[in-house]
Protein backbone atom coordinates (compact mmCIF):
# COMPACT_ATOMS: atom_id res chain seq x y z
CA UNK A 1 0.00 0.00 0.00
CA UNK A 2 3.08 2.35 0.73
CA UNK A 3 3.88 2.08 -3.40
CA UNK A 4 0.08 3.10 -4.05
CA UNK A 5 -0.20 6.09 -1.39
CA UNK A 6 3.31 7.25 -1.06
CA UNK A 7 4.73 6.59 -4.58
CA UNK A 8 6.18 10.56 -4.68
CA UNK A 9 9.08 9.16 -2.14
CA UNK A 10 10.24 6.17 -4.69
CA UNK A 11 10.67 5.50 -8.64
CA UNK A 12 7.14 5.64 -10.14
CA UNK A 13 6.04 2.24 -12.48
CA UNK A 14 7.26 3.65 -15.24
CA UNK A 15 10.69 4.20 -14.01
CA UNK A 16 10.62 0.71 -13.23
CA UNK A 17 9.21 0.02 -16.38
CA UNK A 18 12.05 2.08 -17.97
CA UNK A 19 15.03 0.21 -15.88
CA UNK A 20 13.99 -2.90 -17.51
CA UNK A 21 14.66 -1.71 -20.78
CA UNK A 22 17.45 0.80 -20.17
CA UNK A 23 20.85 -0.05 -19.04
CA UNK A 24 22.42 0.88 -15.50
CA UNK A 25 26.00 2.88 -16.61
CA UNK A 26 26.98 3.20 -12.59
CA UNK A 27 26.45 4.28 -9.13
CA UNK A 28 27.66 7.05 -6.81
CA UNK A 29 29.33 6.93 -3.57
CA UNK A 30 25.99 6.95 -2.03
CA UNK A 31 24.10 4.01 -3.45
CA UNK A 32 22.62 6.39 -5.99
CA UNK A 33 21.96 4.19 -9.89
CA UNK A 34 22.28 5.89 -13.04
CA UNK A 35 20.28 4.50 -16.06
CA UNK A 36 20.25 4.77 -19.85
CA UNK A 37 17.93 4.54 -22.80
CA UNK A 38 19.37 3.32 -26.38
CA UNK A 39 17.30 6.60 -27.50
CA UNK A 40 19.23 8.65 -24.68
CA UNK A 41 17.08 9.13 -21.74
CA UNK A 42 19.03 9.25 -18.64
CA UNK A 43 17.60 8.82 -14.93
CA UNK A 44 18.98 8.21 -11.60
CA UNK A 45 16.99 5.52 -9.37
CA UNK A 46 17.95 7.16 -5.80
CA UNK A 47 19.16 5.04 -2.94
CA UNK A 48 16.87 6.94 -0.37
CA UNK A 49 14.45 9.98 -0.66
CA UNK A 50 13.80 11.44 -3.83
CA UNK A 51 15.49 14.42 -3.54
CA UNK A 52 18.04 16.23 -6.64
CA UNK A 53 20.52 17.66 -4.48
CA UNK A 54 21.96 14.21 -3.45
CA UNK A 55 22.84 13.89 -7.09
CA UNK A 56 26.78 14.50 -7.23
CA UNK A 57 27.95 17.13 -9.39
CA UNK A 58 29.94 14.71 -11.98
CA UNK A 59 26.80 13.04 -12.75
CA UNK A 60 24.54 16.03 -12.63
CA UNK A 61 26.71 16.92 -15.53
CA UNK A 62 25.96 13.45 -17.49
CA UNK A 63 21.89 13.07 -16.43
CA UNK A 64 21.38 16.86 -18.08
CA UNK A 65 23.98 15.25 -21.44
CA UNK A 66 26.66 18.36 -20.74
CA UNK A 67 29.02 14.75 -20.62
CA UNK A 68 28.78 12.14 -23.12
CA UNK A 69 30.56 9.64 -21.05
CA UNK A 70 29.51 8.64 -17.43
CA UNK A 71 31.13 9.41 -14.68
CA UNK A 72 32.04 5.89 -14.23
CA UNK A 73 33.46 5.10 -17.53
CA UNK A 74 35.44 8.83 -17.87
CA UNK A 75 35.84 10.35 -13.81
CA UNK A 76 36.66 14.20 -13.28
CA UNK A 77 39.84 15.60 -12.04
CA UNK A 78 39.49 16.32 -8.64
CA UNK A 79 41.23 19.81 -7.91
CA UNK A 80 43.21 20.53 -4.68
CA UNK A 81 40.52 23.34 -3.95
CA UNK A 82 37.69 20.90 -4.22
CA UNK A 83 36.19 20.50 -1.09
CA UNK A 84 34.48 16.83 -0.71
CA UNK A 85 30.82 17.34 -2.36
CA UNK A 86 27.66 16.58 -0.01
CA UNK A 87 23.93 16.76 0.01
CA UNK A 88 22.63 19.71 0.75
CA UNK A 89 21.50 19.64 4.21
CA UNK A 90 19.13 22.99 4.56
CA UNK A 91 16.08 21.90 7.08
CA UNK A 92 18.68 19.54 8.77
CA UNK A 93 20.95 19.84 12.07
CA UNK A 94 23.55 19.67 9.72
CA UNK A 95 22.46 23.03 7.91
CA UNK A 96 25.22 25.76 8.22
CA UNK A 97 24.45 28.45 10.59
CA UNK A 98 26.23 31.85 10.23
CA UNK A 99 27.43 33.22 13.64
CA UNK A 100 24.58 36.62 13.12
CA UNK A 101 21.54 34.35 12.94
CA UNK A 102 18.65 34.61 15.49
CA UNK A 103 19.66 30.43 15.58
CA UNK A 104 23.31 30.96 16.85
CA UNK A 105 22.40 33.53 19.60
CA UNK A 106 21.74 36.33 17.32
CA UNK A 107 25.20 38.09 18.18
CA UNK A 108 27.49 39.40 15.78
CA UNK A 109 30.37 42.26 16.24
CA UNK A 110 29.13 45.84 15.94
CA UNK A 111 30.25 47.29 12.57
CA UNK A 112 33.63 49.38 12.64
CA UNK A 113 32.85 51.17 9.81
CA UNK A 114 32.02 54.48 8.94
CA UNK A 115 28.20 53.67 8.76
CA UNK A 116 25.81 55.96 10.33
CA UNK A 117 21.93 54.93 10.00
CA UNK A 118 19.65 56.69 7.67
CA UNK A 119 17.04 58.97 10.61
CA UNK A 120 14.42 60.68 8.97
CA UNK A 121 14.57 64.15 8.32
CA UNK A 122 18.14 64.15 9.65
Amino acid sequence: MERVFGWWRGPTLGTWLDVRRGHEVGRDAFGNRYFELPGGRRWVLYAGENDSSQVPPEWHLWLHHTRRDPPSAAPLPVRPWERPWRPNPTGTPAREVPSGALSAGGRRARSTADYRPWTPGG
